[in-house]
C-alpha cells in the first residue's frame, strides 16, 4: 500500500473515494463545502434529509457526485464542533478506515484539515497512517484461508498547500511507527509452538541484516558463563533452548551513551510447578510482548534511521513444569551476585529481567527502560487503559509518561517507596521473588529496582494493555509507540 502527501480542491480529485467532515450542526468541513459547492449542494441535501446528523464516528458514503472527479465521497460525522478535540479526532479518522468500500482501489483523506487545538499538524497526519494501518490489520500467518485481501492500493492524506514537508516528515513517522506496531502484533500472536526464542532471535537476525544492527544472540552455554542463575532457573524447566538477544543502533554521536530497552521474552508461561489454570491460559503467548515491543521498536528506528544509539535486550525461554524446573523454596543466584529464593514460580519474568538489567550495565547506558507484561495486579489497578511506569526518577517517569500521552499510548506513573522493599524479605536468600498479594505490582518493580542501581532506570508493566481478551483477541502493539516517540524525543534533544 502506497502512501503520499498531496494537496488540490477535492472536486478535481479522481481518488476512487474521497473522506471529509460534517459536524452535528449541520455545518461541513472545509473540503466537504467545496465538495458541496460543486456538486449542486448534493451533499446539504443529504444533510438537511437527515441522511447524515453528523453524530460522532457515523459515516455515509455517497456515489457519482455531479461535477465531482471522485467515485465515491465518504462522509463522517465529527459531533459538536465546540467539543471537536484529540479523542474526537482518533475516534473519526478511525470510523472513516471501517466504512472504507472495499472496491476502493485509490483513497484521498481531507481530515488533517479539521482544527484541533492540541494537535498539530504533524501529529494529525501521524495519528491517521498509525490508525489506518492499525486498524485494517488482518491475523493471517497460520490461517489455511486468508482473510480477503485489502484491495486498497494508494491512500492520499491531502494537506494546505506550504504544508506538504512538514506532512511528509510525519508520514514517515507515522509508518515507521506502524510498521513497529504490526510486528510486535504479528509476533505477539504467533503461537508459543512458532513464535520460540530461537524464532525470536530469527527476527532480530533480520531486523540486524535489514537496518544494520549489530546483533548477538547467546545461547544457554554463553548465558550460563555469564553467571545469570535466575534466567537460567527459569529457562531449565522446558525443552525448549533459551536465548539472550542483544541489538544495537549506533547511529548517534560516539561518545553518546545509549538508551537501553530490555524485553521481558516469556514464549509461553504455564507458570512453572506453580501451575497456573487452565482458563485463558493460551493467553500466555502473550508474555513475550516486552521483547515484542523492543523488537518493534528497533524495526521502526531503523525505518526513521533515527539519530540515537540504542541498545535492546531481550532475555527469552519458556516457563514450563517439569522434573527439571525451579521448585518453589528453590534459591538461585543472580548475574549481580544476589541469591533469590523462588517462592512462587510463576514469578519468572523478574528472574529472567534481573539478569538482563545486570547485563545492561556493560554498555555504560544513559537510561534503562524494561517493558515486561509482568503482573496480574498490575490489570487489577490500571486495568486495560493505562500501562504502568515505575522509576524512582521523577523526571525520566514524567517524560515516558509525556511520550506516552503524545502517542496517545497512554501510562500512568505508580509508586515505588521503599516502604514497600521489606515485603521481600527471605529467612533464607537476600530476598523472595514475591511480596504478597497486597501491592504486588509494585512488589514486583521494587525486586527490580535492586539490580538498577548504576544507571537511571524505568520500568513499564504492561500485562493489561498488550493484548486484547475475548472476541476481540490479538495482540495491541502497546507500547511501541510510546517508545518510539519517547527515543525521537530523546534524539531530538542531543
Amino acid at each position: 500500500m502506497e502512501f503520499s502527501i498531496k494537496n488540490g480542491n477535492p472536486e478535481k480529485q479522481r481518488n476512487d473515494c474521497l473522506i471529509v467532515g460534517v459536524f452535528e450542526n449541520k455545518k461541513l468541513s472545509a473540503s466537504a463545502a467545496l465538495l458541496d459547492a460543486a456538486s449542486e449542494h448534493a451533499i446539504t441535501a443529504v444533510v438537511k434529509a437527515g441522511d447524515m446528523d453528523g453524530s460522532l464516528a457515523t459515516t455515509l458514503l455517497m456515489h457519482q457526485l455531479p461535477n465531482v472527479m471522485a467515485g465515491r465521497v465518504l462522509l463522517v460525522g465529527l459531533g459538536k464542533q465546540d467539543e471537536f478535540g484529540v479523542k474526537q479526532y482518533l475516534k473519526v479518522a478511525r470510523a472513516a478506515v471501517k466504512a472504507l468500500p472495499k472496491a476502493a482501489k485509490e483513497i484521498g483523506f481531507y481530515l488533517t484539515e479539521l482544527p484541533v487545538v492540541e494537535m498539530t499538524l504533524q501529529a494529525k497526519t501521524a495519528q491517521l497512517v498509525e490508525i489506518f494501518l492499525d486498524t485494517t490489520y488482518q491475523i493471517n500467518a497460520l490461517k489455511s484461508k486468508k482473510a480477503e485481501a485489502i484491495g486498497l492500493k494508494k491512500v492520499a492524506i491531502f494537506v494546505e498547500k506550504g504544508q506538504e514537508e512538514e506532512a511528509k516528515i510525519a508520514l514517515v513517522q507515522g509508518l515507521a511507527i506502524a510498521e513497529g506496531v504490526r510486528m510486535a502484533k504479528d509476533l505477539g500472536n504467533l503461537p508459543g509452538n512458532v513464535c520460540t526464542p530461537t524464532y525470536l532471535g530469527k527476527q532480530a537476525k533480520q531486523l540486524a541484516k535489514d537496518y544494520g544492527f549489530k546483533v548477538e544472540v547467546l545461547d544457554r552455554a554463553q548465558i550460563e558463563k555469564l553467571g545469570m542463575g535466575a534466567f537460567v532457573g527459569v529457562a531449565q524447566g522446558s525443552d525448549e533452548p533459551m536465548r539472550l538477544i542483544v541489538l544495537q543502533h549506533q547511529k548517534g554521536k560516539q561518545e553518546q551513551k545509549p538508551i537501553v530497552l530490555v524485553g521481558k521474552g516469556i514464549t509461553f508461561d504455564t507458570g512453572g510447578i506453580s501451575l497456573k489454570s487452565g482458563a485463558e491460559m493460551d493467553e500466555m503467548k502473550y508474555d513475550m510482548c516486552g521483547a515484542a515491543s523492543v523488537l518493534g521498536t528497533f524495526k521502526a528506528i531503523g525505518e526513521m534511521d533515527l539519530p540515537i544509539n540504542a541498545v535492546g535486550i531481550i532475555p527469552t525461554c519458556d516457563n514450563m513444569p517439569s522434573g527439571k524446573a525451579l521448585k518453589p523454596g528453590d534459591i538461585v543466584t543472580s548475574m549481580s551476585g544476589q541469591t533469590i529464593e523462588v517462592l512462587n514460580t510463576d514469578a519468572e519474568g523478574r528472574l529472567v529481567l534481573c539478569d538482563a538489567l545486570t547485563y545492561a550495565e556493560k554498555f555504560e547506558p544513559s537510561t534503562v527502560v524494561d517493558i515486561a507484561t509482568l503482573t496480574g495486579a498490575c490489570v487489577i489497578a490500571l486495568g486495560h487503559h493505562a500501562s504502568a511506569v515505575y522509576s524512582s526518577q521523577d523526571a525520566l517517569a514524567a517524560e515516558l509518561i509525556a511520550a506516552g500521552e503524545a502517542a496517545h499510548d497512554r501510562a500512568w506513573h505508580m509508586p515505588l517507596w521503599d516502604d514497600y522493599q521489606s515485603q521481600l524479605d527471605s529467612n533464607f536468600a537476600d530476598m523472595a521473588n514475591i511480596g504478597g498479594r497486597a501491592g504486588g505490582s509494585i512488589t514486583a518493580a521494587c525486586f527490580l529496582s535492586r539490580f538498577t542501581k548504576k544507571y537511571d532506570w524505568a520500568h513499564l508493566d504492561i500485562a493489561g494493555t498488550a493484548w486484547k481478551s475475548g472476541k476481540a483477541k490479538g495482540g495491541t502493539g502497546r507500547p511501541v509507540p510510546l517508545l518510539v516517540t519517547f527515543l525521537i524525543k530523546r534524539a531530538a534533544s542531543h
